[in-house]
């Protein structure tokens, strides 16, 4: 029997569907993280990901085992062509297991893992508007349409694990890093409840280590109520402590195969593999503070694609 999987935003599908008759629980994670880091169409995760302030791409990416609670992380890394099996590699290791900057690439050289040149035209045009038009850095918002990719698997036999690659916040400065390489922030895994993964303003996600929030609460809950309740919390917390929040969006799934999604943002799209149905992209609304799930619309799914076609990564 294949695993269930849930996966951040539409830009998830088509590796979804690639691992769908799966049956190795971290590769079908693994491997569906891998193809949105190969697909430069998409402008925040691997090839042609976002550029810091410097116009360098930067990726950030993060493994974690939830039968045996192991991790691995790279953070601030650049020519890496799949961070994901980095973050994996090092995940096996007990010490020394998050690695950032140089680094992280010369644990990935050391270990055959294949470099590129992450920058591509698409981006690299984003980031020259961008210079021109002289966004406020401090400002900046996680990507409209896109932003990391978060895959989290369950196995019929109730083993979960999550993995997540970015290219982080656009214009970021060099060596920032998010919550997607911190543990509990950007993700976390527990086979005993389950699995989440948080993405957005990585500032504000790592403010209350959300991934972990949540799995501690799918010990009583359900993942959506979970994922409802700490979305909900968080956001008033720091609009109420600073008076703004950024957008933040999150995804979970028990032991059992059941799942959740919430978010902040008007919409959040994310995709589900159940066994039975195979893989199905769904939005995630909050509007008045009022959290909605539907099964995305063929009008939505073909604005979608002529985003993507058209360049704007939306």
């Amino acid at each position: 029997m294949c695993n269930t999987l849930i996966a951040t935003w539409r830009m998830a599908l088509e590796g979804m569907t690639e691992v769908a008759s799966e049956t190795n629980l971290h590769q079908s994670v693994i491997r569906a993280v891998m193809n949105v880091e190969n697909n430069p169409l998409y402008h925040s995760v691997g090839y042609g990901g976002l550029p810091n302030i410097d116009g360098e791409v930067e990726l950030d990416a993060a493994f974690m085992d939830g039968d045996t609670l192991d991790y691995g992380a790279v953070g601030a890394v650049r020519y890496l062509k799949n961070p994901i099996l980095a973050a994996w590699a090092l995940s096996r290791y007990q010490r020394s297991n998050v690695l950032a900057g140089e680094g992280a690439l010369t644990f990935a050289i050391q270990n055959g893992l294949a470099l590129r040149d992450n920058r591509h035209p698409l981006a690299h045009n984003k980031w020259l508007l961008a210079r021109q038009q002289k966004r406020d850095k401090e400002r900046q918002e996680a990507y409209d349409g896109h932003d990391t990719v978060c895959v989290l698997g369950a196995s019929p036999g109730g083993s979960v694990c999550a993995g997540v690659s970015t290219s982080g916040l656009f214009l970021k400065r060099a060596g920032r890093l998010g919550d997607s390489p911190l543990i509990g922030s950007g993700c976390y895994a527990d086979s005993a409840s389950g699995a989440a993964a948080a993405t957005g303003v990585g500032e504000d996600i790592m403010k209350g280590c959300l991934s972990w929030e949540i799995v501690r609460q799918m010990a009583t809950l359900s993942p959506q109520l979970a994922c409802e309740n700490v979305v909900r919390q968080h956001t008033a917390t720091l609009r109420q402590r600073k008076g703004e929040c950024g957008s933040i969006s999150v995804i979970a799934l028990n032991q059992a195969g059941q799942w959740g999604a919430a978010t902040n943002k008007e919409t959040f799209s994310f995709v589900v593999n159940e066994p039975d149905k195979g893989p199905q992209v769904w939005l995630a609304h909050c509007r008045d503070q009022q959290h909605s799930l539907e099964i995305a619309s063929e009008c939505w799914l073909v604005d979608y694609l002529a985003g993507v076609s058209a360049g704007t990564g939306n």
